[in-house]
């Protein structure tokens, strides 16, 4: 298709701007700002408005045939000329960790583009680069997590204007469910807690009381994420994994265990910032090689569960489960529900003679 070369005009106030077309749609612009140049006509002494505005013509020349358009560019600034797939998902990878996603993800990002871009070195992406990064994963969860994380920044890389479509065919391999185990006795368990460690005792109560997140919800708490007088937890967006803001209550059989200190001091380190991401990992590790009472599958998230369990078994309602557990929708809660094998169906609803 033919690129016609941009007009330059002068308008009723001596501003200079420039008019083009591209995919049919006509822009005006008075500075360079939205193809990345540099060049401001109008912040010039009038009699050199004209002159400049002659060079942002050029420069918007040079970008029309450069296949770029002005919609790519509102997605991501890092867009260039003749870029190249390995390019673009760089660009995608940058607007992607701009984002507000947690550390975790954003490392999880980086480091499947990595692997990425030593498979790509400068060829075009193709569903073997794919296959072979993931084919180092023989654990079907590990291989969809990272096939998730691939698919995101190639979604973002078409949005950016990458034409290939790689992850066609390369479909998510079949896992067995993960369950983290209930816990039918725990008192025996909180019991062993209590003596092995305090930090990881009240952890693991507010997972099960309040069904917070133990490794970055509750291990982040400070003291100013709670009420006055200790009875609510409240959580920002940015704080949870559902990204909306949560007013958890707190147990009595919690709340008389704390002591509130200072408002930016952590609950557990006493000090502004909070123990290390693997803290609590850590501590659970030690704890349960030296418990008589912890069962194959059960895990520090299995106290999140079983205070799932219970207050379905309480309220029977599954929006207040949604509430409690800060699931995004009803059909998370579903899932969750599934995954930890609650009876859906009771004696009384099978047929009867």
């Amino acid at each position: 298709m033919k690129v016609l070369y941009p007009k330059v005009r002068v308008d009723s106030k001596n501003r200079v701007y420039v008019i083009f077309y591209q995919n049919n749609k006509r822009y005006r612009l008075f500075n360079g700002s939205k193809i990345n140049s540099q060049i401001h006509p109008n912040s010039y002494p009038i009699n050199r408005r004209l002159e400049l505005g002659n060079l942002l013509a050029a420069e918007v020349y040079q970008f029309l045939i450069s296949g770029i358009s002005i919609e790519q560019l509102k997605y991501s600034k890092l867009l260039k000329p003749n870029i190249t797939d390995k390019e673009y998902l760089s660009a995608a990878l940058d607007d992607k960790l701009n984002e507000n996603h947690t550390d975790k993800y954003k490392y999880m990002l980086r480091f499947i583009f990595e692997k990425l871009e030593k498979e790509l070195n400068n060829s075009p992406i193709e569903s073997f680069h794919i296959t072979s990064v993931l084919s180092s994963y023989t654990s079907a969860t590990t291989y969809n997590t990272y096939r998730m994380r691939i698919s995101t920044l190639i979604n973002e890389a078409q949005k950016l204007g990458m034409k290939s479509n790689p992850m066609k065919g390369i479909k998510s391999k079949r896992s067995k469910a993960n369950l983290h185990k209930y816990y039918s006795h725990l008192n025996p368990i909180l019991d062993e807690l209590n003596s092995f460690n305090s930090n990881l005792y009240l952890c693991c109560l507010m997972t099960y009381g309040c069904l917070l997140r133990p490794h970055r919800e509750i291990r982040e708490l400070t003291w100013g994420d709670f009420s006055e007088d200790l009875s609510y937890i409240h959580l920002s967006g940015h704080r949870n994994k559902s990204g909306r803001n949560r007013i958890v209550p707190v147990p009595s059989y919690i709340k008389q265990l704390l002591e509130k200190g200072e408002t930016s001091h952590n609950i557990f380190s006493g000090k502004p910032l909070p123990y290390n991401e693997d803290y609590f990992k850590t501590l659970w590790s030690r704890f349960k090689a030296q418990s008589k009472h912890i069962e194959q599958g059960q895990t520090l998230y299995s106290f999140r569960h079983t205070g799932a369990i219970e207050i379905y078994k309480i309220t029977g309602s599954l929006t207040k489960l949604q509430q409690a557990m800060g699931h995004s929708s009803l059909n998370v809660s579903l899932t969750y529900l599934r995954g930890l094998e609650v009876a859906e169906l009771k004696e009384d609803d099978m047929p009867v003679l």
